[in-house]
């Protein structure tokens, strides 16, 4: 078994990540950590990482150990933060940004914020499907409108022609029953909400195959000679297995409903329409992160361990089923448990 996706690889950028922040960009007052990171480890604790090297391994430490190393006060800045910080289920970009909103957190560095370039080039694919709709709608078939991805759309109104820039304004505010003036934020809004469903859709899609085939695995292990009558291994693999598929069930319904609500979105198109789905989408941000950022983190932990599928003992598969793999996966189920209720997204 092989993975596309490895949170651990060196060259997975934290902008990008789902398991791992740069507390560099946070208001932190200890000079030690401004090049830490904080991290989800392999059994989804949050610990800070100082250094990550493939020779040396990774230097890390729990939150509740900070006191102690700096001599901190009980009611240290950084130690406050750090606790509020190491609550949340993802660092990923869109889950920090309603994470530190909510908690009044100043982050040093917005851009830090927003997907790297290369990430937001690479999802260009997923974004088609939210682009395509926007362009027909509101342009139709013109065919003096050269536009085919979102980057198109918003050069139309960066035109060195002022007047074709002032009349494609018009054109989109009176479809969507809006000002001009507020046509430039809309369209921020709406290619930032769409960004984010890709970036969700696309680690998604990279990671169902890898629990496919992690569950085959399980199956195997489960019939195989040495544990068919193990007990406590039979337990554990059906638990993790039912808290797989709850995550995987989970996920792919919430995207299942954005995709209804984005098409009912066209019918008669409003800015208040694409709202409404924007709040939708945007309510299951850390449902989603957090879901993700577990599966992905679970996934390549085994399968870093076995590449393939005839690699390592059932002994050596049963142990690390029963420790970092079985070791916090109920938290996949406790963010499902969570989750607003569709109908509650308004």
């Amino acid at each position: 078994m092989s993975s596309k996706f490895n949170p651990f690889d060196e060259t997975h950028s934290d902008q990008n990540s789902l398991f791992a922040m740069p507390l560099g960009i946070m208001p932190i007052q200890t000079a030690a950590l401004k090049n830490a990171r904080l991290i989800k480890n392999a059994r989804l604790e949050t610990v800070v990482e100082f250094f990550s090297d493939s020779s040396t391994g990774s230097g890390q430490m729990q939150i509740r150990d900070l006191p102690a190393q700096f001599s901190w006060p009980p009611n240290h800045p950084d130690i406050q933060l750090l606790k509020k910080l190491g609550a949340l289920p993802s660092y990923d970009v869109y889950s920090l940004r309603l994470a530190t909103r909510e908690m009044d957190i100043s982050v040093q560095d917005i851009d830090a914020l927003r997907l790297s370039a290369d990430k937001t080039e690479e999802l260009t694919s997923y974004m088609s499907s939210f682009t395509r709709p926007l362009i027909l709608q509101i342009f139709g078939d013109d065919q003096t409108c050269d536009i085919e991805d979102f980057d198109d759309i918003l050069n139309l109104f960066r035109s060195p022609d002022k007047q074709n820039a002032l009349d494609r304004l018009k054109q989109m505010a009176a479809k969507l029953s809006i000002r001009p003036d507020q046509v430039p934020t809309f369209l921020e809004d709406y290619g930032d909400i769409f960004l984010a469903l890709s970036y969700y859709r696309q680690c998604l899609d990279e990671i169902e195959p890898i629990i496919t085939t992690f569950l085959e695995s399980l199956d195997d292990l489960k019939k195989s000679y040495q544990f068919k009558e193990d007990r406590a291994l039979q337990s554990s693999a059906n638990e993790v297995e039912s808290i797989l598929n709850e995550g995987m069930a989970g996920l792919t319904g919430r995207f299942e409903a954005f995709d209804r609500s984005s098409s009912n979105m066209w019918q008669d198109i409003s800015a208040d329409k694409f709202r409404r789905v924007e709040n939708l989408i945007r309510g299951y941000h850390v449902t989603n992160g957090g879901v993700l950022c577990a599966l992905s983190l679970k996934m390549t932990v085994w399968a870093n361990a076995f590449p393939t599928s005839d690699s390592g003992s059932p002994t050596r598969r049963a142990e690390l089923l029963s420790s970092d793999i079985r070791q916090g996966i109920e938290k996949i189920s406790d963010l499902e448990k969570k989750a607003p209720k569709l109908s509650e997204i308004n």
